[in-house]
C-alpha cells in the first residue's frame, strides 16, 4: 500500500448560476458526489467581494440549495415564467479574476481536451474560455477605454498551448512529484500531527474501506499537494487576489509551452514517450522585445524542456517504471538588447549596461542550482567568426562571467561551460554538424545523468555496457536522479538551439530505454521508427514554441543539418524567414503588450498612464533598479544559502525545513476520492463512453512509421530506408534519383547493413511494384529443382520473387550451397540413417527426456513475473507418443516397422535424400513411391530408377 499519493482537486466541473445581486459557482468533483459554492457578489462596482461556503454539499443538498435559491429570487412569490436564478455557463476551471478600469471579470475554462496520460493523471489543454463581466448593469462606471484593454488582454489566445490537469503539478519535473512522494513516512507523520486537518470521516454508506466491518484500523494515506513553481505559471496573477480567500480545490495553475504524447510499440508492448515543454512567465515576451535578462535573474524565452517515457502497460506510480530528462534553453544572462527601430533582419546586439562583477549571471544560476543543482553545463552556439562582430559581443562576455563566478565555487560544483560555433560548421563540407552535437550530448547526459523511479534490472547484469557505469547523477535507494541540467542557447534560441536539444534528448533516450529494459544498449540509430516517432515530437515542439516567441515556424530542421531535407524544403524555408521578419517588424509590440496585460506586469490604473502610451516596458520588468536595494547581495558568496551543502542534489528536492513547508499533508482513507487515482482515471461508478475514456490526442504513433509490407521486422529500433517507412519521411518520393542522392548525402544516418547488396533492379522499381513484392509471403513463392543440363526452367515472375525474398531471408535460392552448408546437411542426412538401426526392444526412460526444470532464473524485478510452465498430463502423453514413434515402436495397435521395411527395400539404386527447401525437412525418395519419411510436409517427389536427385547440376550421392 503506497505511503503517500498526490491529491486530486475536488473541484473539476463547475455551473455559473446567476441573479440579479450574486452569481453562484457551483464546483463538484468527477464523481459528482461532493460540491462546493461560492459566491461572488454583483453589487460592487470595481471591487471583488467572493464568500467560499466551507460546507461540502452532497447532490440532494445543492439541488435543494440551488431551489430555495430560485424562489427566493423571484419578483413576486408565486409568479411563473421568468425564474429567479438562471444557469449562465457551464465550465471546467476557473484562469483568474481580473480588473482593467471598470469592475471585475472572471475568466472560466469552457472547452478541454485531454493531450497526454502520466500514470492515470490526465493533462488538458484549453480548447476554449469565456470572459464574464462580473458587477450587474444597474451599478456599472462606464470608461471608454475599457473595450480597448479587453481587447488586448484577449490578444493572449488562451486555446493555443495552455495546459492544466486537476492531479498531476505541471509546474514541477516529474522526478520532483515522485521523489516527494518517496520521501521517509516519518516526515509525513509528523507534518500531518501538526496540521489542522486529519482524517476525513464519511458515512459507513459513503465509505469503500473494506476492512471496516472486519474490525479492522483504517487503512491510512497522506495526501500531498505541494505550492506550484510560480516561474512557470501563468495565471498566478490572475489567482493571487483570491488565493487566501477560497479553497485550494477551487484555484487550478497553468502552464504555456507545449505538450505531446507518442506511443511507442515494441513488439506490442506499449511505451509512451511524452514531451513537456514549460515556458517561464518571469521575463516573458517577443523574440526582439524581450532579451538577455533582467535584474531579477529572468532571462527572456526560457523553456524548461522534459522528456517522459514511461511503460504503458502499467499505470501505477508506485509499481509503475518512469524515467525523465530535463533540459533549459534561455537567452544568453546578460544586460543586452537590439534596436528594432531600423527595419534590418538582423538588428544589432548591444548591451545595455556592464556588468563587471557578474551579478546577473549570479543571479540566474543560483536559480538553475536551486532547483537543478550541479553540474551546470551551458552550450553557447553562437557565432565566433564574423566580418562585423555581432553574435561574437555575447560570447565575450558570457565567458568571462562564468570564470568570474567559478572562482568561488568548489571545483565539483563548478559552471561547465561549452562553445561551439554551430552555423559555421553547417557550413563547412568536411564536418559533420549531428556527429560533433552526438559527442557532446554523449558526454553531458554521462554528467548528469537522468531519473528513473526504480533500481536497475538484472538484464544490466546480464547485458553490461561500458557507458552505463560511467553514467553520473545521484543513486538512491528507490533508483536514480538527475543531478544538474544543460543549459542551451543561440542567440534567438529557436532554431539551432532545437536541434541541439533533439540530440541530447535522442541520447538520453537511448539511456532511458536501456533503463527500463527496453533495449540491449543505450545506443540510437538514424532512420529507425523510434528516432523518426521522437524527432517529429521535437520539431513539433520546436515548432510551437518559435510560434510563440518569434512569430514562424522553424526555419532550419533536423533534416537541414543532416542535408537530406527535399528540394521543396528551400522555398518553405523562404516563407518562414519572410513570416518571422513581419511578426517581428509590425505585429510583436502588440502581442507584447497583451503578454505585460495577461501576466499583470501592467495593471491598468486611473493615475497612471495607459498601456499603448509607454515608450519602453523596461521598468515594467526591471521593478527593482527603481529602488535601493535593502540586502546587497555578495559578489563572491553569490549563492543562497544552504544551497552548497546538500550539491549535487537540488535544494528543492531535499526534504528539509524550507521545502516542507511547501507541501501541505493530509491524513485520507486509502478509498478517498481524493487520491483515489484508479476511481479518477476509469470511473467505475458511472457509465461512460470508449471515446470520452480514451480521447488522448496523441501526437504520433509507431504504426505510423512502421512499414507496411510483410516480413519486414517490426522493431521500432531496425534502420530502414526512407522508401520503407509508412510515413514519408522526405515528402514526395517520386523522383527515385533525388532519393537516392539524399540518401548518400546524409552522413550523420549510416546505411543499414543490407543497403549495399540490394540489386539494382529493386532500386529502380515503383513504389506500388515494391509494395505488392514485399506482400508476397514465405509459403507461396515457388521454387524448382534444376535439370541435368544445369538450365532453369524458371520463369521471370519466379526470378523476381526469390529476388524479393533474397532481402528478407538472407539468401539466393539460385545459388549452390557452400561446403560447410554441404557438411552440416550429410551430418544431419546421417543421423536420420542411423535413426533406423535402433533396436526396437530398448526401454526408453522418458524421465531422462522430459525435463522441466526452468534454465534461467530472474529475480523479482519486473512488475511481470516470470514462472516455469505448467505442463499437463495430456500433454505429456502427446510427447511420450511422439518420442516412441521416432523409435519406431507400436502404440495404440498400429505398426510402424513394416512401414520402414518397405522404405529401405525399395529405395535401392534410385536411393536419394533432397533437401525441401520450402519446409527445411528432408525427403527420402523411393524408385516410383511418392514417399515421405519423417515429418509430413506435404512435399512429394516422383523418381524413376534411371533419374538421381541433382542440386545445381551436380547429383547429391550421400
Amino acid at each position: 500500500m503506497p505511503q503517500s499519493a498526490a491529491t486530486i482537486s475536488g473541484i473539476q466541473r463547475m455551473v455559473l448560476y446567476e441573479t440579479r445581486a450574486r452569481y453562484f459557482l457551483v464546483g463538484s468533483n468527477q464523481a459528482q458526489t461532493k460540491h462546493r459554492v461560492l459566491k461572488i457578489d454583483r453589487t460592487e462596482p470595481k471591487d471583488l467581494v467572493i464568500i467560499d461556503d466551507k460546507h461540502v454539499y452532497n447532490q440532494q443538498e445543492v439541488r435543494e440549495l440551488l431551489g430555495r435559491l430560485d424562489l427566493g429570487n423571484r419578483t413576486k412569490i408565486g409568479q411563473k415564467g421568468s425564474s429567479g436564478l438562471s444557469r449562465a455557463v457551464s465550465a471546467f476551471g476557473i484562469v483568474g479574476f481580473v480588473r482593467f478600469l471598470e469592475g471585475y471579470y472572471i475568466v472560466l475554462i469552457t472547452k478541454r481536451r485531454e493531450m497526454a496520460d502520466i500514470g492515470g493523471h490526465s493533462i488538458y489543454k484549453i480548447e476554449d474560455t469565456t470572459m464574464i463581466y462580473i458587477p450587474n448593469d444597474s451599478v456599472r462606471v462606464a470608461h471608454p477605454d475599457e473595450a480597448r484593454y479587453v481587447r488586448i488582454f484577449q490578444n493572449v489566445d488562451l486555446s493555443s498551448n495552455f495546459y492544466f490537469s486537476y492531479s498531476y503539478d505541471l509546474s514541477h519535473s516529474l522526478q520532483y512529484n515522485l521523489t516527494l512522494l518517496q520521501r521517509p513516512y516519518e516526515l509525513w507523520s509528523s507534518a500531518a500531527s501538526s496540521g489542522e486537518e486529519e482524517v476525513h470521516t464519511q458515512s459507513k454508506q459513503d465509505s469503500f474501506d473494506i476492512f471496516e466491518d472486519e474490525g479492522l484500523p483504517t487503512q491510512v494515506v497522506y495526501g500531498l499537494q505541494t505550492e506550484p513553481y510560480y516561474k512557470y505559471v501563468w495565471n498566478g496573477k490572475l489567482l493571487e487576489r483570491v488565493k487566501d480567500i477560497v479553497h485550494h480545490d477551487w484555484l487550478m495553475y497553468i502552464i504555456h509551452g507545449f505538450c505531446g504524447q507518442s506511443k511507442l510499440l515494441i513488439y506490442g508492448r506499449p511505451v509512451h514517450i511524452t514531451l513537456i515543454a514549460r515556458r517561464s512567465s518571469k521575463f516573458a515576451g517577443t523574440r526582439f522585445l524581450k532579451r538577455g535578462a533582467n535584474c531579477e535573474g529572468d532571462v527572456a524565452n526560457e523553456v524548461e524542456t522534459e522528456q517522459i517515457v514511461h511503460d504503458a502497460s502499467v499505470m501505477s506510480f508506485t509499481a509503475g517504471s518512469y524515467s525523465s530528462y530535463v533540459q533549459v534553453r534561455g537567452s544568453v544572462p546578460l544586460y543586452w538588447s537590439q534596436d528594432i527601430s531600423t527595419m534590418m533582419p538582423k538588428p544589432p546586439i548591444r548591451l545595455d549596461q556592464a556588468d563587471p562583477y557578474a551579478h546577473v549571471a549570479a543571479l540566474h544560476f543560483d536559480q538553475m542550482l536551486q532547483r537543478f543543482g550541479s553540474p551546470i553545463i551551458i552550450l553557447n552556439l553562437v557565432k565566433k567568426r564574423e566580418k562585423r562582430k555581432h553574435e561574437k559581443i555575447l560570447s565575450e562576455e558570457l565567458y568571462p562571467a562564468v570564470i568570474n563566478l567559478n572562482q568561488f565555487l568548489p571545483p565539483d560544483h563548478c559552471i561547465d561551460y561549452i562553445a561551439w560555433d554551430m552555423a559555421r560548421y553547417t557550413k563547412s563540407k568536411l564536418c559533420n554538424v549531428l556527429d560533433r552535437l552526438s559527442m557532446i550530448a554523449e558526454n553531458v547526459v554521462k554528467r548528469t545523468g537522468f531519473f528513473i523511479n526504480r533500481s536497475d534490472f538484472y538484464c544490466h547484469t546480464l547485458r553490461p555496457d561500458d557507458r552505463w557505469g560511467d553514467l553520473g547523477g545521484h543513486i538512491a535507494s528507490s533508483g536514480r536522479v538527475q543531478t544538474g541540467v544543460l543549459r542551451t542557447n543561440c542567440v534567438d534560441c529557436l532554431d539551432r538551439t532545437n536541434t541541439a536539444q533533439f540530440m541530447v534528448g535522442k541520447c538520453a533516450l537511448a539511456y532511458q530505454l536501456y533503463a527500463l529494459g527496453m533495449i540491449d544498449k543505450p545506443k540510437l540509430q538514424f532512420d529507425t521508427d523510434c528516432v523518426r516517432l521522437f524527432e517529429e515530437l521535437y520539431e513539433d515542439h520546436g515548432d510551437t514554441l518559435s510560434l510563440q516567441y518569434g512569430g514562424s515556424q522553424l526555419v532550419h530542421r533536423v533534416k537541414t543539418y543532416r542535408k537530406i531535407a527535399p528540394w521543396t524544403q528551400h522555398s518553405k524555408d523562404i516563407m518562414q524567414t519572410l513570416s518571422r521578419y513581419y511578426s517581428n517588424a509590425f505585429s510583436d509590440a502588440d502581442r507584447q503588450d497583451a503578454i505585460n496585460l495577461f501576466l499583470q506586469v501592467y495593471q491598468p490604473s486611473e493615475t497612471k498612464p495607459h498601456l499603448w502610451e509607454l515608450p519602453t516596458d523596461f521598468y515594467l520588468h526591471q521593478r527593482s533598479t527603481m529602488a535601493l536595494p535593502q540586502d546587497r547581495r555578495s559578489y563572491t558568496l553569490w549563492w543562497s544559502e544552504g544551497i552548497l551543502s546538500y550539491l549535487p542534489v537540488a535544494y528543492d528536492e531535499v526534504p528539509c525545513d524550507d521545502t516542507m513547508k511547501k507541501v501541505k499533508v493530509k491524513r485520507v482513507n486509502r478509498f478517498d476520492e481524493g487520491i483515489d487515482i484508479y476511481t479518477e482515471f476509469f470511473k467505475p461508478y458511472e457509465l461512460t463512453c470508449f471515446d470520452d475514456t480514451f480521447c488522448i490526442a496523441m501526437t504520433n504513433s509507431a504504426r505510423e512509421f512502421m512499414p507496411k509490407t510483410v516480413g519486414v521486422d517490426p522493431s521500432p529500433f531496425t534502420v530502414r530506408k526512407p522508401e520503407e517507412t509508412g510515413k514519408s519521411v522526405l515528402g514526395n518520393k517520386s523522383n527515385k534519383e533525388e532519393t537516392l542522392l539524399q540518401r548518400k548525402t546524409a552522413a550523420s544516418a549510416p546505411p543499414p547493413p543490407s543497403e549495399e547488396a540490394i540489386s539494382s533492379t529493386s532500386e529502380d522499381d515503383s513504389e506500388d511494384d515494391r509494395d505488392d513484392d514485399g506482400s508476397v509471403s514465405q509459403r507461396s513463392t515457388p521454387i524448382k529443382l534444376l535439370t541435368d543440363s544445369g538450365e532453369s526452367s524458371r520463369t521471370q515472375e519466379e526470378i523476381q520473387q526469390q529476388q524479393t525474398v533474397k532481402e528478407p531471408y538472407g539468401l539466393n535460392l539460385a545459388e549452390f550451397p557452400s561446403e560447410e552448408d554441404v557438411l552440416i546437411y550429410k551430418r544431419f542426412a546421417h543421423l536420420g540413417e542411423s535413426q533406423h538401426t535402433v533396436e526396437r526392444t530398448q526401454h526408453i526412460k522418458l524421465a531422462n527426456i522430459i525435463c522441466l526444470e526452468p534454465v534461467s532464473c530472474f529475480p523479482d524485478d519486473s512488475v511481470f513475473s516470470v514462472c516455469p510452465p505448467q505442463v499437463d498430463r495430456n500433454s505429456h502423453d502427446v510427447f511420450e507418443s511422439h518420442v516412441m514413434l521416432g523409435q519406431g515402436q507400436a502404440l495404440g495397435g498400429l505398426v510402424y516397422q513394416p512401414f520402414y521395411q518397405r522404405i529401405l527395400s525399395t529405395a535401392s539404386s534410385a536411393q536419394a535424400q533432397v533437401t525441401c527447401v520450402a519446409s527445411s525437412f528432408f525427403c527420402l525418395v523411393g524408385a516410383g513411391y511418392p514417399i515421405c519419411a519423417g515429418w509430413s510436409c506435404g512435399c512429394f517427389y516422383r523418381m524413376t530408377g534411371t533419374q538421381f536427385a541433382k542440386y545445381n547440376g551436380k547429383p547429391l550421392v550421400l
